[in-house]
């Protein structure tokens, strides 16, 4: 590290102004990077890690970043990062290799800390934006306090698996609870006091008859009384501080569970969603909530009455050794029972599951397609799937009650004799004493015995509800634990791209089938070119933008990006490049301002009109009732699909992508919005890639390149008048089309 100098006495310990380019700050996709969001990123860079600015900018709320929303930017992206307050001794003890320290100043700017020297009672600082080579500043704890309040972001690279990482499993489940281990030890605390507290009501009664019955002793019943009141009392406060402790625990892990399911749904590539029912994924995601509801419910009741039982049992044998000895092999007794039902029992639950979840996909798809079930009046076969879906999963859990009814029915016998039968038991054993004290002992017994016998036979019961419950992480587990998509977030480069492509032997073939979807494609075009795919369906031209996209990764050869191999660059950064138009688009519920915006949220309306000017929207829109502020309900049903359409296009143009894609665009729109955007379409190429999937090759006429797929292949390349001349298919294809324009010519002809 280069030791800097100190900064005169008169001169303040601003960190120094550098250009924008310096240190590869200032502009970032159209936007200025806040001081302390540039600084944060040099942080990371310095562990191999390339942040993201603008999720930062969203994350943060308006103005300057906080200390913690810059440290939950970091951690997002995969780092160990903290939102800290440090001294100016802490200061001086953390290590040179721990990396840099960013520094939050006062003014709203940041400096980072790349060094300390004690002896000489300085740390050395940096600008953000300054070159890496940049001397540092040596600056003392005066001049630094002037600007700097304490407040810091400390940032490294996790070690070993990141948590979000793990697998789905009761394991990861468990460790998830056990990190509420201070909650966890006053639920314990709480259980142990009421477990004790347990013993004090057996033992007045124990005394009442055995004393006061006996001795007519009044005092001591006004005393028993006062102690059970106050008992009474306090079990109850503590019985609802240990109840409102389960609710927050519950709820602390239902809201990591829903980030977590989230997070990796998202994270899942949408090759498993386009090949699994929505309705499916679904149904198997929501089995997580199943289990979390066993560990916060059934299994912490257990294990609280387990302790209860370790503290009751030594009593009972204290008071009976006879009849805890019967109590507890009864109990045992039921344990081994459900034991024995254990293996069929899951086997048949198995059959349950497969049978619901099929009948959760044949209800998602009926609901997500009701559209099409309605225009088709496909009513009576979706109902018949639907009656069949119903009464499989109702066959298959007739089958699983009719099961686990035996083990109940078994039980039901030895549970009554440890209530009724070790009451006729203890009367014997009471009326053949001849001291008269076993009268009392029989009933605070009685009143513990079931006490006792609940633990263990719901010890025994959630041995069988475990087998539901692994059933359910099975389930969640087949579609958490799918490989997910590359690291978007922390890995690969994060080039500023201007747009050139470049195929160079491609092949990809996908999973389901042995027939290429692209053959060793090869083609080039610079960045601003306006490239037109055309070919018959299922020649690839949807396959060859997928790879664009970084959807599929698996292929041979190389996609290229200014030079860039696709794989090596940061999945995220490639498609926020992408504006992407789909021939079916979604758009959300919400505003029509905020669907436009929704891959930038910072943006102001002048800027969502801009964009819906360009695609033709903002004729349609300002005629809506709201305006912009107008709704859009689920499905989009006060919009036409030519409106949906525009939308699209509105919202793919507000991140001014570097590459534009219009996948069957325009096959939705009308003749009047495709004549605006045909008319819009130069003007929205301007500086940018586009590449126009179409069929309607009289679309595609004022492209500069027009590349011709057939079965895979790339048969050529080249402008509408070359191709007319040399490719026989795309003449075949433009004669197709164009026919009745020739007819009309020859019918003129005649009729002259």
């Amino acid at each position: 590290m280069s030791n800097g100098q100190c900064l005169d006495s008169g001169t303040q310990c601003h960190t120094p102004t550098f250009p924008a380019e310096a240190g590869g700050g200032g502009q970032a996709s159209g936007y200025v990077i806040h001081p302390r969001v540039q600084a944060v990123m040099v942080a990371a860079r310095f562990h191999g890690v390339e942040l993201d600015p603008s999720e930062a900018i969203s994350r943060a709320a308006k103005g300057t970043p906080s200390a913690a929303s810059l440290s939950e930017w970091a951690e997002s992206a995969g780092m160990w990062a903290r939102a800290v307050r440090l001294r100016w001794r802490q200061l001086l003890h953390i290590a040179e290799d721990a990396g840099p320290v960013v520094l939050l100043l006062t003014d709203g700017s940041a400096t980072l800390m790349v060094g300390a020297n004690a002896d000489r009672n300085v740390v050395f600082v940096r600008d953000p934006r300054a070159l890496a080579s940049e001397l540092t500043l040596a600056v003392d704890e005066l001049r630094l306090e002037r600007i700097w309040s304490g407040e810091a972001v400390l940032v490294r690279a996790r070690r070993g698996r990141m948590e979000t990482d793990a697998p789905f499993t009761l394991g990861w489940l468990s460790g998830l609870v056990l990190h509420e281990k201070r909650s966890l030890r006053d639920i314990g605390l709480a259980s142990l006091t009421l477990s004790f507290l347990t013993i004090f009501p057996p033992l007045l009664v124990m005394t009442v008859v055995d004393k006061v019955l006996t001795h007519h002793s009044y005092s001591t019943l006004l005393l028993l009384a006062t102690v059970l009141a106050i008992t009474t009392i306090y079990e109850a406060v503590l019985g609802y501080a240990r109840r409102l402790i389960v609710m927050v625990v519950g709820a602390r892990l239902d809201a990591k569970l829903n980030l977590h399911v989230f997070n990796r749904l998202l994270r899942l590539p949408l090759d498993y969603f386009e090949r699994h029912p929505a309705g499916e994924t679904m149904h198997k995601v929501a089995q997580v909530y199943k289990v979390r509801e066993f560990l916060t419910g059934k299994l912490l009741a257990t294990f609280l009455d387990m302790m209860t039982l370790a503290v009751l049992l030594p009593f009972l044998f204290y008071l009976n050794s006879s009849l805890a000895f019967i109590v507890l092999a009864c109990s045992i007794l039921i344990v081994v029972i459900v034991l024995i039902y254990l293996r069929p029992l899951q086997r048949a639950f198995s059959k349950v599951v497969v049978a619901e979840a099929e009948k959760a996909a044949a209800l998602g798809e009926t609901i997500f397609g009701v559209k099409t079930v309605k225009s088709l009046a496909l009513e009576p076969q979706r109902r018949m799937l639907w009656d069949m879906r119903v009464a499989e999963a109702g066959r298959w859990r007739l089958a699983f009650g009719k099961l686990a009814n035996w083990p109940q029915t078994i039980v039901n016998p030895i549970e009554r004799f440890m209530s009724i039968g070790v009451v006729l038991i203890g009367a014997y054993i009471a009326l053949a004493d001849k001291s008269g004290y076993a009268v009392g002992a029989l009933f605070a017994f009685m009143m513990l015995s079931m006490r006792v016998a609940q633990p263990l036979s719901g010890l025994a019961r959630l041995i069988e509800n475990y087998e539901e419950v692994g059933a359910a992480i099975s389930e969640a587990g087949s579609v958490l634990n799918r490989p997910l998509e590359y690291d978007a977030v922390s890995r690969g480069l994060r080039p500023q791209l201007s747009g050139a492509i470049a195929f160079d032997d491609v092949t990809f073939t996908y999973g389901s089938t042995k027939i290429p979807a692209l053959d060793r494609v090869t083609f080039a075009i610079p960045a601003g070119t306006m490239l037109g795919i055309v070919g018959r369906s299922g020649s690839g031209k949807s396959t060859l933008t997928r790879l664009l996209q970084g959807i599929n990764r698996d292929h041979s050869g190389f996609v290229k990006i200014d030079g860039n191999d696709v794989r090596e660059i940061n999945l995220r950064h490639l498609r926020q490049s992408f504006g992407v138009v789909l021939q079916e688009n979604f758009l959300f519920r919400g505003s029509i301002c905020e669907n436009i915006i929704a891959g930038r949220p910072g943006l102001t309306l002048s800027d969502t009109v801009r964009a819906a000017r360009l695609a033709g929207a903002e004729e349609f829109i300002e005629r809506m009732p709201n305006g912009y502020e107008t709704i859009i309900e689920e499905g989009s049903p006060n919009l036409s699909g030519g409106q949906r359409q525009r939308l699209a296009i509105a919202r793919a143009l507000i991140t001014d992508p570097r590459i534009l894609i219009l996948d069957e665009a325009m096959s939705a729109l009308d003749p009047e919005s495709e004549a605006v955007l045909h008319a819009n379409l130069l003007r929205i190429a301007h500086g940018r890639t586009m590449i126009i999937v179409s069929h309607r090759l009289s679309s595609l006429i004022d492209c500069d390149q027009i590349l011709v797929l057939e079965s895979g292949k790339g048969v050529d390349i080249a402008p509408h008048r070359v191709l007319l001349e040399r490719c026989s298919i795309y003449r075949q294809l433009w004669s197709q089309q164009n026919r009745h324009l020739a007819n009309q010519g020859l019918h003129h002809a005649k009729a002259s």
